[in-house]
């Protein structure tokens, strides 16, 4: 592989971690917020489980997307949240009885999805020197 396509694949390969990382620390962080007011607590005041939840899957959001930014944890971090956006669309379709709105979290599922397809198609492209 030519140094500046090898230079490119691995500038690829950074901004798509750090991008799904800045979207799920993100997310996740927001749901630490104390605000009785904040969208988040009436969220999971309503689905019922205690406001005890949202910190989990704060914790679950964020810490996925921290590990997703490391090659060696990746596999564990897309885990996480690939877990916790089908647990939120299985609310949105199950708890609140609007399918529609799954929508949002569908999204950022496919995005991850895609995200780890592509890093591990560049990780095996490396290993076996394929051009």
């Amino acid at each position: 592989m030519k140094r500046h396509q090898a230079d490119s694949t691995s500038a690829t390969r950074l901004a798509l971690r750090i991008s799904v990382a800045l979207v799920f620390a993100g997310t996740g962080l927001e749901k630490f917020s104390s605000d009785p007011t904040s969208y988040w607590v009436h969220v999971f005041t309503a689905i019922g489980l205690g406001q005890w939840f949202r910190y989990f899957t704060g914790v679950v959001e964020t810490l996925g997307g921290l590990l997703f930014l490391i090659p060696r944890a990746t596999t564990v971090g897309a885990a996480l949240l690939v877990a916790s956006m089908v647990g939120a669309m299985v609310v949105h379709v199950v708890v609140f009885k609007h399918p529609a709105d799954s929508l949002f979290p569908g999204l950022y599922l496919v995005g991850v999805v895609i995200a780890y397809a592509k890093l591990r198609v560049s990780k095996r492209d490396r290993l076996t020197g394929v051009d």
